[in-house]
């Protein structure tokens, strides 16, 4: 039987594992976590009012001094900002997402408001067939609730609740998309709308028949994500932003030769 010789310069000496100390976390970097956590999943939104230092101290279980810490050093991050005699408040984080500038030559130029519709119509797609395949119940309960809002706001004389609604049930969709780079960009486009730099949004809910169909339309979207259809979701939210993109159309040239008509009559009864 042959020697076997075994030579220990073959083998090298293994590092440590690459563990270290378990130390108890600070319960003030458990306050920061859970508020970070918050604000990124859209729960908290800018300009949100925080509860009262005593009753979030109750509710999360922390002293006053831990929570105060935790606190501060959200607020030095520009998560929070603090407002004498009123209370601690989600900071305006959207507010840097254009630089003004940006956003006046998006008001100013009719293009931007033809590509803002066509990336919508793309992300919001996207965000409607993850919803109808990740959304929770409860997700799609809220979704569902807004719709029933929007029925009912649906039969006011006046748009400006439907209005309204209509951001908010968009918004819910892509909350239920669990994509939370998504929701923050998108959250950013819709501030900018509301403002009405892309365009008037009221504008197209003041016309009986317009009104009708977008409801129709945001259906036809519920159906589709209460059933979990993720291509019909899809298909129904790029449909809705087809026709937003021929009204608004539709709307510019009725504008523009309605300013021309004013001119022709200005000419004839100045004669």
């Amino acid at each position: 039987m042959p020697n076997l010789v075994i030579s220990f310069d073959q083998y090298k000496v293994i590092d440590p594992m690459p563990f270290e100390p378990v130390h108890q976390e600070k319960l003030s970097h458990g306050v920061i976590r859970q508020i970070e956590g918050l604000i990124l999943r859209g729960i908290l939104r800018p300009g949100e009012r925080l509860p009262s230092e005593r009753e979030l101290s109750e509710r999360m279980s922390v002293s006053r001094p831990s929570l105060r810490e935790a606190l501060a050093d959200l607020q030095d991050r520009g998560l929070l900002a603090s407002k004498a005699g009123a209370g601690v408040y989600v900071a305006d984080v959207l507010g840097s997402a254009f630089a003004p500038a940006l956003v006046t030559l998006f008001a100013t130029h009719d293009e931007a408001v033809f590509d803002y519709i066509s990336f919508r119509r793309d992300m919001e797609g996207l965000a409607a067939e993850r919803a109808a395949r990740l959304a929770s119940d409860t997700d799609l309960k809220v979704i569902n609730t807004i719709f029933n809002k929007m029925e009912a706001a649906h039969q006011k004389r006046n748009p400006a609740d439907e209005a309204h609604l209509d951001a908010d049930f968009h918004l819910s969709i892509i909350e239920a998309s669990h994509n939370v780079i998504m929701l923050h960009m998108m959250r950013s486009m819709y501030e900018l709308l509301r403002e009405g730099v892309f365009y008037n949004r009221t504008v197209m809910f003041k016309q009986r028949m317009t009104r009708d169909t977008l409801l129709d339309q945001h259906r036809v979207i519920n159906d589709a994500l209460q059933n979990r259809d993720p291509m019909g979701a899809r298909k129904a939210v790029e449909a809705h932003l087809s026709f937003v993109e021929s009204a608004l159309s539709d709307q510019q040239k009725s504008d523009r030769n309605e300013a021309f008509a004013q001119k022709r009559l200005e000419h004839e009864t100045g004669r």
